[in-house]
Parts: C-alpha cells; structure tokens; sequence
C-alpha cells in the first residue's frame, strides 16, 4: 500500500492506477445508462416547439415557441441523448470495442427493466378505474386535495407508463441500431486511420448512428406506438414525419459537432489521468 499514502486499495483492486480506471469506466457507464433511463421515461411525453413557419397574404411568418403549419419540435427525450454518444465514444477510445458493446447491451437490459417496474407499479393495487377507450384512470376520479393539487389514482404515472409503453419497442430498436452502429464505425475509422484524426471517428460515427436512430424512432413511434402529435388537417403525413426527423437529426447533428471540443479535452486529460494512450498503447487489429 505504498502507491499513494491515505488511498487504501480493496482487495479486489490490483493497483491504484487499476482502480482509477475502472472508476473512470464506471462514470462514463453511469453517465451513459442514467440519460438512458431519463429519456426512455420521459420520452415523448411533451413536445418542444422550437419554431413554426405559417402561410398568410403577407408571405411566410415566422412563430417562435407554438405549433403552426410547418412545426419543428423535439421531444423533451432527445436533450439527453447526445450525450450517450459522447459517452461510448470515451469508452471506445480508451476500453475498447467489446467494453463499449458490452455497454450497449446493459443498456438493452435496463430498457427492459424500466418497463417491467412500470408494468408492475400499473397492476399493484390500488388499481383505479380505467377508461377502456384510452387506457388511463377516468377523469370522473379528480379530485382537488387539502394542499391544492388534483388526485386521481395516479393519472400522472399511468399517462407515462402509456408513453413509455407506447415509445420503448421504438427507442430499443433504434438504440441498438444507432449504438452498435456508432461503436463500429468509431472502430472501422480508427483502424483505417491508424488512430489518428481523432475528430473523424468521433463525428464520423455519431453522425451516421444519429441519422439512423432518428429515423427509426420516428417512424416506429409513429406506426407501431401512434404516439407522435398527428399532423394539422391538410398537411402531407410524408412532409409532417420529415419535420420530426429532420429536426431531430439536426438537433443531434449540432451537439455531435459542439461535443468535438469537449471530447478532445477529455481524451487529453484521461490520457495523462488514466496514464494510458489508447493509440499506442492499442493493438487496432481488436478494434
């Protein structure tokens, strides 16, 4: 224990520097599966409108913050997604590609247990009564307690347990997609680079993997869950899932740019951190 005087090592941890990696994988994991949970949760349960564009005799008019005939919203689930890229990126680099599947797949695993605990907390009694048309407690139920707020049964967690039933069979397909895509590209540019141009594989793979999560969330959601806002009377289906994929994508796609800066900070600093360079150090035929 003469490593570092007042850092004691648990048995199980072979050395100091052993420990502190496996503390840095086991932030970035975190980090990465806590965002997951929060957005599977909150999902599409309400929609950010970004911006509007209506047609009048004066031309085109711009509305900031409301829907019009030409929206462009995200669902308050994206926010957090960025960042689960930013994150298996990191653990690309530095742990590999069978760490940073091995993440992804725990991922899966706790989708799967987000909706069980759901399910569960729905069929537990006190069960209220149900509207057989939309699934939730009726609304005869309401009541206004002593403190000022409404009651009835638990109308707040069975309307997110309808959504995130509703969006769960569409974020997990296209989370595997979008991840196991982001992890195998990252490694195809990295072997092709020979580790070098540090910015390609970050981009590169974040880029492509987000388009195709955006695409496949949003029209699963939107023909296997019915869950998306429909569209205003006269408007293309065609042109209004475009807008949701379109301003999704783009959402994704400026973060994933904005995350370079922060990702090269990161992998300079984990690198002397960590006392590990993921390029020399990595024999890149594993990747």
């Amino acid at each position: 224990m003469s490593e570092s005087a007042g850092h004691e090592l648990h048995p199980i941890e072979a050395s100091l520097l052993q420990a502190r990696r496996e503390r840095v994988y086991l932030v970035l994991a975190g980090l990465f599966l806590g965002s997951l949970a929060m957005l599977n949760i909150l999902g599409i349960s309400r929609f950010i409108v970004l911006f509007s564009v209506d047609s009048g005799d004066a031309g085109w008019q711009w509305n900031w913050g409301q829907w019009g005939e030409i929206s462009f919203a995200l669902a308050v689930g994206v926010l957090p997604y960025p960042i689960t890229f930013l994150c298996t990126d990191l653990i690309s680099e530095f742990y590999g590609r069978r760490r940073a599947n091995w993440v992804v797949t725990v991922g899966l695993i706790l989708n799967v247990w987000v909706v069980f605990i759901l399910w569960l907390g729905g069929i537990m009694p006190q069960v209220p009564a149900m509207d057989p048309q939309t699934g939730l407690p009726l609304l005869e139920n309401l009541a206004v307690g002593d403190n000022g707020l409404t009651d009835n049964d638990g109308f707040a967690f069975y309307r997110i347990r309808q959504l995130t039933f509703g969006a769960v069979v569409a974020s997990m397909i296209a989370y595997l997609a979008a991840q196991f895509c982001d992890v195998y590209l990252f490694h195809f540019w990295k072997k092709l680079t020979g580790g070098k141009f540090l910015w390609l594989r970050n981009n590169g793979s974040t880029v492509i993997s987000q388009l195709v999560d955006t695409v496949a969330v949003i029209l699963i959601t939107h023909f296997y869950a019915n869950a998306l806002p429909l569209p205003p009377e006269g408007r293309s289906l065609a042109l209004h899932l475009l807008l949701f994929i379109a301003t999704g994508y783009v959402f994704k796609l400026v973060v994933a740019l904005l995350d370079t800066i922060p990702f090269y900070l990161l992998v300079g600093w984990l690198r002397e951190y960590l006392q590990f360079d993921p390029v020399t150090e990595t024999d890149l035929s594993e990747d």
